[in-house]
């Protein structure tokens, strides 16, 4: 099964979320992230905080959802519509659910507090992803509807 974060930059969230569900996930599974206008680059602070949290940053990269190395089969957005940012929506036959997180890229004031905004949108994540994999995975891969229903249920779970 495969897994894709999605979110605009590819640079923080979805990054943190393909990092964290790679070192979570079961075998069979796997996450891959992408942006619909990737910057280019993970943010210093997305890759600090994986290494401190003991999750491999090896071979994470700001990428394209023009260049996916495989078809997805449930996308998971995270882009925040709370700060008026847009969602790409991923065409093609996917289970699709949407995980709204702050973006802690735009977080400003002291060190502190921006790091503290990384942690924020890493928790959630963890959190989210932790309940996701916590489903019974194999029924659920035969009831797509269900699936569905329980991923959006997890995407409104906070840390």
């Amino acid at each position: 099964m495969n897994i894709l974060f999605l979110c605009t930059g590819n640079s923080c969230r979805s990054i943190l979320g393909e990092a964290t569900f790679n070192h979570l996930a079961p075998a069979g599974w796997k996450a891959m992230s992408a942006g619909s206008q990737p910057t280019g680059q993970v943010h210093p602070r997305s890759l600090a905080l994986l290494a401190r949290e003991g999750i491999s940053t090896e071979g994470y990269h700001s990428k394209s959802w023009d260049n996916l190395p495989s078809t997805p089969d449930i996308v998971i957005t995270v882009c925040s519509s709370a700060a008026g940012e847009t969602c790409p929506a991923y065409l093609g036959p996917v289970l699709r659910t949407h995980w709204g997180v702050e973006d802690p890229a735009h977080a400003t004031g002291t060190d502190e507090e921006i790091d503290a905004a990384f942690v924020t949108a890493y928790r959630i994540l963890r959190a989210r992803i932790e309940a996701f994999l916590a489903l019974p995975l194999a029924d659920l891969q035969q009831d797509k509807a269900k699936l569905k229903a329980e991923l959006d249920r997890i995407g409104t779970l906070l840390a």
